[in-house]
């Protein structure tokens, strides 16, 4: 291997921008090379099933950093080109259009795929689309006209925010949850229950509780959806939000370790220490338990650590996970990690449109879930970095202040 391999970072979404920024500010001064099996420059996803399909957005205005940036940072750019095999003895990367790249380090920054629905369903058929990607945002976008029939598939925040779009455009909109509650793998009921009555205020049909039996067809194209208790939905697209699976294809061919992604240290070593993973791909021990995180926050933050680890400045994993959702004019914003939880406390916002909900395991407060009460999950995020908490008798009540909270 050439002593002047680069770093290879393999992926092109929020931890591949953020893994480049890092590793530069970090003073390393080396060969960088980005990786990225889409034809666009790495850009901002949450906006994809928000702004992006309800404004409009032309593409430039959703690139995290524009191609003037990677220019002088000297990141060299292989877009539209996939990683298709690791050879770690000689450390080189192959890629799909027959080029042979030598690493020093190898970053992967994967992402993860949605989950489609079978194809002994319907899952083939034209005009039933994921969202993950620009490309799905818009083949998705010609549908968003006033009087098509919406499905959604699935009650997660994917399938809630599409669902917002649509509503607001003047679309029909079913929503189907098999669980018996929408956000039930993510949120406390009462949560839930207001996600439902805010979508049916806007005239969503969110049906809980009945799974997704077949889709019906009219040629090749989707017209409908037959459910479990025998009812049907008419349907001219149909959206599915069902969660994703992280893209550990090339690690495990390599022989790298893998459990729901790709095994990683405090520093975001795999088992092979000059292969490095962060973001939605990999999965690593956070607090005592074996985690997997899939937001912006948390690839932003593992690049950056991988980054100071290639940099040779190893600073350990230790940030505090945190959430958004914009559905409506609602702006859903979390704080910490809810799991293990046997408490919920439910406080009033400052007005009608607003609430938090506040999780504790014993007394010791986990989490936050603020709708459209930002002040809430401020206090939150703050008490949560410190490792605080606050009795539930004050977190239940309105008139107690936040900012006395923190003193």
């Amino acid at each position: 291997m050439p002593s002047t391999a680069p770093v290879v970072l393999i992926g092109g979404g929020h931890a591949a921008a953020a893994f480049a920024n890092s590793v530069r500010r970090a003073g390393y001064a080396g060969p960088v090379v980005l990786v990225s099996d889409e034809p666009v420059l790495p850009y901002h996803r949450p906006p994809l099933s928000k702004k992006y399909l309800a404004d409009g957005l032309p593409v430039e205005q959703i690139l995290i950093r524009a191609a003037a940036w990677y220019e002088e940072q000297q990141i060299d750019l292989r877009l539209n080109v996939r990683a298709e095999a690791i050879d770690r003895e000689a450390r080189r990367v192959r890629l799909s259009d027959g080029t042979q790249l030598d690493y020093s380090q190898l970053v992967l920054l994967t992402g993860a795929t949605p989950r489609r629905l079978p194809a002994d369903i319907g899952g083939e058929l034209r005009h039933v689309l994921p969202m993950r990607s620009l490309a799905h945002a818009d083949a998705l976008a010609p549908h968003l006209v006033a009087g098509q029939r919406l499905l959604v598939v699935g009650g997660g925040y994917i399938g809630l925010e599409a669902a917002a779009v649509a509503a607001t455009r003047g679309l029909q909109v079913t929503l189907l949850e098999a669980a018996p509650r929408i956000l039930q793998r993510v949120a406390a009921p009462a949560t839930s229950d207001w996600f439902r009555q805010l979508h049916r205020s806007h005239g969503v049909d969110v049906r809980e509780g009945v799974a997704l039996r077949r889709l019906l067809a009219d040629g090749d194209r989707v017209c409908g959806a037959e459910l479990e208790d025998g009812s049907r939905i008419d349907a001219d697209v149909v959206l599915v939000g069902i969660g994703v699976t992280p893209n550990v294809e090339l690690a495990q061919a390599c022989g790298l370790r893998v459990d729901n992604g790709i095994v990683v240290d405090a520093h975001c070593r795999t088992s092979d220490p000059l292969i490095l993973a962060a973001g939605d791909c990999c999965s690593f021990d956070y607090r005592g338990q074996h985690t997997r995180l899939e937001s912006v926050q948390n690839a932003n933050d593992q690049a950056a650590v991988a980054a100071h680890t290639v940099a040779g400045q190893d600073k350990p994993y230790a940030a505090l996970p945190w959430f958004w959702s914009d559905q409506y004019d609602c702006k859903l914003q979390i704080a910490g990690l809810h799991r293990g939880y046997d408490d919920v406390v439910v406080r009033p916002g400052k007005t009608e449109r607003s609430q938090s909900v506040w999780y504790y395991r014993g007394e010791q407060l986990q989490a936050v879930d603020a709708m459209s009460d930002a002040a809430a999950f401020v206090t939150a995020k703050k008490l949560l970095e410190r490792g605080a908490s606050v009795p539930k008798a004050m977190a239940a009540d309105p008139a107690s202040e936040f900012k006395t909270w923190l003193s």
